[in-house]
């Protein structure tokens, strides 16, 4: 009795559902967005781009100057006065003998090796405990990523200011290419992907674009360009080329004459030479100075404004990639286009 039961309710819930007419489709056409509407759009994008890019470029060239100034800091405080003693005029003075008997007395080599000593130093007594502060390279990785994030931010405002629906806006951003290396496919990434990855750096394009600018400046800022180093070499090894020829003089007369004035004319003259060196260290001082300065004020530039090696390198590199790809686009003018009409169908 109890199955029968079960069997008729059973029954009677499956006629109730034969009997439930089928849900309607949704009919309701999609929006269509005019191509007025997206050149106006494409256009705020390129407005939403070139405002970061002023964003990023106010915060880049801010953090540059609190560099330059901790780099100045430390080359009158370590370098310049080390460069300038005594002891360090001596120690170059021997490796430039060295540089000189083992390039068989050419002075360009020499100058060049002493250049390169002396770059090391450099690197070694500013550029790198400065870096443990700041460091340009982190600056431009974070440079692009707060392009990246003010980017996004403005983005989100396009999409209401036209009653664009998002899905089509996201499928609009997924076409504008934001980085486009070489191959693999990895190395590219759309607008839709850098301004929806968080954090930026799990995305393999944005990881492989830091690398190529890394690489390409050999770490940006990584160390001061040769040129004012190789100037500042060259007199320096042609004034101790000079010195150890009236060094040779002297030894050479202490070595004829008995053996207490021989060594009195060698104290002579590295008395005459400590004191001689004192006496010019300041003018020395000054002229090292101006010249590193010099210099220093040119490669802060090139970190400032270089687009393929500087600091905002990743920010030329996908804004140019981004307005480059909407330049046709948003350049075309706003003519009038009628509203899209919606035909029903038959029994809509």
């Amino acid at each position: 009795m109890l199955n029968l039961r079960s069997l008729i309710v059973a029954l009677m819930v499956a006629l109730a559902g034969c009997a439930t007419p089928d849900r309607a489709p949704d009919l309701t056409p999609p929006i269509v967005i005019a191509e007025s509407t997206w050149r106006q759009v494409d256009r705020d994008i390129v407005a939403a781009s070139l405002a970061a890019t002023g964003q990023a470029k106010n915060y880049a060239r801010g953090s540059m100057e609190s560099w330059m100034d901790l780099v100045y800091q430390r080359t009158d405080a370590d370098f310049i006065p080390w460069f300038t003693s005594y002891w360090t005029q001596q120690w170059l003075t021997m490796k430039v003998a060295w540089y000189k008997l083992s390039t068989g007395g050419e002075t360009d080599p020499t100058a060049n090796r002493l250049a390169s000593y002396l770059q090391e130093q450099y690197q070694d007594r500013v550029l790198d405990p400065v870096a443990k502060e700041i460091d340009p390279d982190l600056v431009m990785q974070q440079t692009t990523k707060l392009y990246v994030q003010r980017l996004g931010e403005q983005l989100q405002g396009i999409p209401p200011r036209y009653a664009v629906p998002l899905d089509q806006f996201d499928r609009r951003l997924k076409d504008i290419p934001a980085i486009a290396l070489a191959p693999p496919a990895a190395h590219s990434a759309s607008l839709y992907q850098i301004v929806h990855t968080d954090p930026l750096d799990r995305l393999p394009a944005y990881v492989a674009l830091v690398d190529r600018i890394r690489i390409a400046s050999g770490g940006a800022g990584a160390g001061l360009s040769d040129t004012g180093i190789s100037s500042v070499a060259k007199r320096t090894s042609e004034k101790l080329a000079a010195e150890l020829v009236t060094s040779g003089a002297a030894s050479a007369a202490s070595a004829v004459l008995p053996r207490v004035a021989g060594t009195m004319i060698s104290l002579g003259v590295a008395g005459f030479t400590a004191i001689a060196r004192e006496n010019a260290r300041p003018e020395m001082e000054a002229q090292l100075r101006q010249n590193l300065n010099a210099d220093f004020d040119e490669e802060w530039l090139d970190l400032m404004h270089n687009p393929a090696t500087g600091v905002l390198a990743g920010v030329y590199s996908i804004s140019g990639q981004i307005e480059g790809s909407l330049a046709k686009t948003a350049a075309l003018p706003l003519e009038f286009e009628p509203v899209p009409r919606v035909v029903p169908l038959p029994g809509e």
